[in-house]
């Protein structure tokens, strides 16, 4: 077990070469990679997918919850919010990303992470509270509760998801 825990621990922290593990009376020596280099595009579409994909299982989980349904209620709900987002998604980080190079900013801070996580989700703001409301039948306070309580969620997994996705697929910089 221990093994396994310092295997996950190497490869979360971005540590890479070589690693002898013991392993009872046997030793392993491995050669992590924990880093995997995609262009700009293929990037993208990996960031995008893989967020929403986890987003359906939590939004489902999330929407059951406040609008106090069954689960298999919020999934239709679920899914289309990650169709929305999926797409904005894609226009979103492509228009980031060339506000990102065009002021020459190559590493992501805290401030940068931030300004990513709220600006990408009060444009997905628009989108779902019309949503909510359809499909739920509620006014638009209820809608725009169940909207803020999932935007505070989201803001710390957006922040969080994309910490560890940039860990995994760093950015590659190209000069012309």
């Amino acid at each position: 077990m221990q093994s396994i825990i310092d295997f996950i621990i190497i490869v979360l922290s971005g540590n890479r070469g070589f690693k002898t593990i013991f392993t009872g009376a046997v030793q392993l020596k491995i050669k992590v990679y924990s880093v995997f280099y995609l262009k700009p595009r293929p990037r993208k579409l990996v960031y995008a997918i893989t967020f929403e994909s986890i987003a359906i299982l939590l939004s489902a989980l999330l929407l059951a919850i406040l609008s106090q349904s069954q689960s298999h209620n919020s999934l239709p709900v679920a899914i289309a919010v990650s169709v929305i987002a999926l797409i904005w998604n894609y226009f979103f980080n492509s228009l980031f990303e060339f506000v990102e190079f065009k002021l020459k900013i190559q590493k992501r801070n805290v401030l940068t992470r931030l300004i990513h996580a709220v600006s990408f989700e009060l444009g997905l703001f628009l989108f779902t509270i019309p949503l909510y409301m359809w499909w739920y039948n509620v006014d638009f306070i209820k809608a725009m509760g169940m909207e803020l309580t999932i935007l505070v969620f989201f803001f710390i997994y957006t922040y969080m998801f994309t910490l560890v996705f940039d860990k995994f697929f760093p950015r590659i910089y190209t000069t012309s």
